[in-house]
């Protein structure tokens, strides 16, 4: 049996919530497993001068039912897993692209990812085409074709997780800090109590680091 390839084009949907006429701070979101984008724009809304930014939140590719009939989504499994990350960064980048044409005022973006959207939010800022303001990660770690790339250069980063998060250990994010230090990359960590969640404590954290980036 062989194993081939075809590209093919698929459509991605994303969710905008447009600034203020000349706003520069665009705030670029990925949702976790089993979640969707409007998830992710939720908790956009609520970051610190989100209401002078415009806010992109992106849905993954691969779409599934739950139990329950409500349909979520996942970035990549581990089948084919090289293809699905070109594809994922790809498509990102033209989302940007579609965004910054429609509003020219638009700088740089923030890239904030939550759970598996950790990954995709660093993958987005080395990879995606657009110079990253920064990237503000929470409960995910970040993805070997990233950490492993040299070349990857990467923005200051805000990573956070909870005390009791099982699966984004103290372990990973501690790893994760030092191989960002390594190359030069400003980054912050924050542990919080709670466990694989978005509490409200983090966007208190957020606003400092947000601040410091000047984007608005």
């Amino acid at each position: 049996m062989n194993v081939r390839h075809v590209e093919t084009t698929v459509r991605g949907r994303y969710l905008v919530e447009p600034g203020p006429e000349g706003a520069r701070a665009l705030f670029v979101g990925f949702h976790g497993y089993g979640e969707t984008a409007e998830r992710q724009l939720e908790r956009l809304q609520r970051l610190p001068g989100a209401e002078r930014a415009t806010l992109v939140s992106v849905q993954s590719l691969h779409l599934f039912y739950t139990k329950a009939g409500e349909v979520v989504g996942s970035w990549m499994t581990k089948l084919d897993r090289e293809h699905s990350i070109a594809d994922n960064v790809a498509y990102v980048g033209a989302v940007v692209a579609e965004v910054k044409r429609a509003q020219p005022s638009l700088g740089r973006p923030v890239y904030v990812g939550f759970s598996q959207g950790a990954s995709m939010a660093y993958r987005a800022a080395a990879h995606a085409g657009h110079p990253s303001a920064g990237v503000f990660v929470l409960g995910g770690d970040m993805p070997p074709d990233v950490a492993d790339d040299p070349a990857a250069a990467l923005p200051p980063v805000l990573a956070a997780r909870g005390a009791r998060d099982d699966w984004f250990t103290d372990a990973k994010l501690g790893r994760d800090v030092d191989r960002l230090r390594e190359r030069g990359v400003s980054v912050r960590s924050v542990v919080f109590e709670g466990g694989h969640e978005w509490p409200d404590p983090l966007f208190a954290a957020a606003s400092e680091y947000l601040d410091a980036l000047e984007v608005a």
